[in-house]
């Protein structure tokens, strides 16, 4: 058999992992997969002695989307990392991008760790959950696409410290607004000496100023040397009173003047019946999978 890639849907797994031989399998895709399936694919001693342990190096995971058990995620994680031992591609995909099955650990020190993983594609719950990614168990990872569902400050000490210097290619995004941003997204990105790619799609809740070109060159451009692209779609919020100096559309974009890496497009609206500010400053062309923050301000050039 010359088969190279599989892609299989839960029902049918199994047998047609088992009807033939597969010497050339390398990369594999399983869709709608559920725990007691993934329990039952993953221990069979036949697939993970020949296929799984030796072949395979690109997974694809899809989770059933009616699953919403936080547990899957971790289970399934268990597995992959101690049956597929030459893994270099592992890429979680989901139907929508607000799919509930997201890795969170129950463990305080999670188990998992990988001696071959290059490309790791996935969805969490925690800011925790992506410092324990980070924290060296995956020694040769150099890109990581990550969306996590809140940016909080993890309740206990995790290692975030030490260096990130494998890491080439980081791409961050949230679902909900954090105001951590400076707490925990900056010192996260100066641990990653070599990055050479960014990405960043959050919203953020801000005090005194928004995020703007003249913050995004003195917080990242000036602390990642090596980087080489640079694209993000970010909506800062800030508390608004009379007293204070707003800045004008044309203000925020001139302060893109001379931005590298990127065209930017910015929009700023001011909601003074709640005392609110956004401002919404992306790249362009647009190279994220969704939009959020829309207003009627919002510009051409999507």
């Amino acid at each position: 058999m010359k088969i190279k890639w599989l892609d299989l849907e839960s029902s049918f797994m199994k047998n047609i992992l088992h009807v033939v031989d597969y010497p050339n399998l390398y990369g594999l895709g399983l869709y709608n997969i559920e725990e007691e399936t993934a329990k039952y694919l993953f221990t069979d001693e036949r697939l993970i002695s020949s296929i799984f342990k030796n072949q395979i190096t690109t997974l694809i995971i899809a989770i059933d989307p009616d699953k919403k058990d936080w547990s899957i995620m971790e289970n399934i994680c268990n597995q992959i990392f101690t049956v597929f031992i030459n893994l270099t591609h592992l890429i979680f995909c989901h139907a929508s991008y607000k799919n509930n099955a997201r890795l969170l650990f129950k463990n305080r020190s999670p188990t998992f760790s990988s001696s071959s993983l290059l490309i790791l594609n996935i969805k969490v719950q925690t800011f925790r959950v992506c410092l324990y990614i980070l924290d060296g168990r995956l020694e040769q990872l150099h890109t990581l696409h990550i969306e996590l569902a809140n940016i909080l400050p993890p309740s206990e000490e995790i290692e975030n410290q030490r260096k990130i210097p494998n890491l080439k290619y980081f791409v961050l995004s949230c679902l909900l607004k954090t105001s951590s941003y400076n707490q925990l997204i900056l010192p996260l990105l100066y641990r990653m000496t070599n990055l050479e790619k960014l990405a960043l799609d959050l919203t953020v809740s801000v005090k005194e100023t928004f995020i703007d070109g003249y913050y995004l060159k003195k917080n990242i451009l000036n602390h990642i040397s090596q980087l080489k692209q640079f694209t993000f779609d970010i909506r800062s919020y800030m508390f608004i009173n009379n007293e204070m100096n707003l800045p004008s559309k044309e203000d925020i974009q001139r302060r893109f003047d001379d931005f590298p890496y990127t065209n930017v497009i910015s929009c700023v609206d001011y909601f003074l019946e709640y005392k609110e500010g956004l401002c919404h400053i992306y790249s362009y062309p647009f190279l994220m999978k969704h939009y959020e923050d829309v207003t009627n301000n919002f510009p051409d050039g999507l």
